[in-house]
């Protein structure tokens, strides 16, 4: 496995691999959602953007399963994904499901986040490269890159229940624990 950590020894050592599998955790909580997620958006869509759903879904299962078995590696418990989630808003349609997609990935990008920072080279790259894969995904959902994915907020505000405005982009701001995407 490319991101596996080597655990560190002495003092700092356990705070490095502390750091570590406290990132891997909350990358871990954001893949459990956007499963999640995808199952819900993917039941809405057709064609062409339901086989993409169906690939992300499948990319973020991988995504998972491989932060499942590097916070193992690292003798902690993985988190549990929840029983279910909330959305951030309702999805009744493909343009809410698209939107869906898009708030999930910039969710996980924002995840990633915490490993870019740790002390572990290894880590730090593997973070990066999952923040790419996760920013490239949102990008394709909204049609449009986000200048600092994983990094830009925006006001909370109600989405229409048919999705959000032509052009427009969901907040990225953190929504409550046990939310798709969080």
């Amino acid at each position: 496995m490319s991101g596996q950590a080597t655990p560190p020894a002495g003092r700092a050592g356990k705070a490095a691999a502390r750091a570590a599998v406290a990132a891997l955790q909350a990358a871990l909580l954001a893949e459990h959602a956007a499963v999640f997620g995808y199952a819900i958006a993917g039941a809405h869509l057709t064609g062409a953007r339901r086989a993409a759903a169906e690939r992300d879904w499948t990319a973020h299962q991988a995504a998972r399963d491989t932060l499942t078995a590097m916070v193992t590696a690292l003798g902690a418990q993985p988190v549990p994904a929840a029983t279910t989630y909330s959305l951030p808003f309702p999805v009744r349609g493909a343009p809410a499901a698209a939107a869906l997609a898009a708030y999930m990935e910039d969710r996980v990008t924002s995840a990633y986040l915490g490993l870019v920072a740790v002390s572990d080279a290894r880590l730090r790259a593997f973070g990066a490269r999952a923040m790419q894969s996760a920013a490239l995904r949102a990008a394709g959902w909204r049609d449009r890159a986000l200048a600092f994915p994983g990094l830009e907020t925006a006001t909370v505000r109600t989405v229409p229940a048919g999705g959000p405005a032509p052009g427009s982009a969901l907040p990225a701001s953190a929504p409550p624990t046990g939310t798709v995407g969080g």
